[in-house]
């Protein structure tokens, strides 16, 4: 029997989202993984084996081959920027990486707050503008309410927390939507499997935007 595929699923957020579309695609999907505290669950054929993880250590499993394949939003693999083939964009998980802060935007500390100083950095690189990241682990929309920056970058998908707390979008920097990653050597050496298993997710994936 071959070597199980080992597939790092983001905990969190967009599981529910990625487990749903993974039905939708006819793959087993163990019982328990909704509920159980196991990290590592194999499915009962023993052909893949499923890691759940923190969405920001995903990359890593992948990149280091400890997973063949992971399923992370853009946003983490845009902010960990590990060394990755992107096989396929599931479409699902959709919200906006924004430049966001009050409705009149004045630079005065020249500071931004965000959860993704590598993508607040590239953005304002590209500007060809200096700020300094101040980088924050929660509740970002805190900052510039308080003084302690003039802006944020964050991801924004209903815009409800904003729009409480009298912020807006002022620019947005990328749609964000769930990936599938794989390891470089999982994929020359497993290539035909994960393809095969790649078709059916995207076959999946454009019957749900097709609805």
């Amino acid at each position: 029997m071959a070597e199980p595929l080992t597939i790092a699923l983001s905990k969190g957020r967009i599981l529910a989202e990625t487990l749903s579309l993974w039905r939708e695609a006819g793959l087993e999907v163990p019982e328990e993984i909704d509920e159980s505290r196991k990290l590592i669950i194999p499915t009962r054929d023993g052909t893949i084996r499923f890691v759940l993880a923190k969405p920001v250590d995903v990359p890593t499993y992948v990149e280091y081959g400890a997973a063949d394949l992971g399923i992370a939003g853009k946003d983490v693999l845009m902010e960990a920027g590990r060394d990755l083939y992107e096989l396929l964009d599931l479409g699902i998980g959709r919200c906006r990486m924004c430049l966001c802060g009050l409705p009149q935007l004045e630079w005065r500390t020249h500071r931004v707050a965000s959860k993704y100083p590598r993508i607040a950095t590239d953005y304002f690189r590209t500007l060809g503008r200096q700020v300094e990241i101040v980088h924050l682990n929660g509740s970002v929309e805190l900052a510039p309410l308080v003084g302690l920056a003039d802006a944020i970058v964050d991801l924004v998908e209903t815009g409800r927390t904003l729009r409480e707390n009298g912020l807006v979008i002022h620019d947005e920097i990328a749609p964000i939507t769930t990936r599938v990653v794989a390891n470089r050597m999982s994929f020359r050496l497993k290539g035909a499997r994960i393809e095969s298993l790649c078709e059916r997710l995207r076959a999946a994936a454009n019957k749900g935007e097709r609805v």
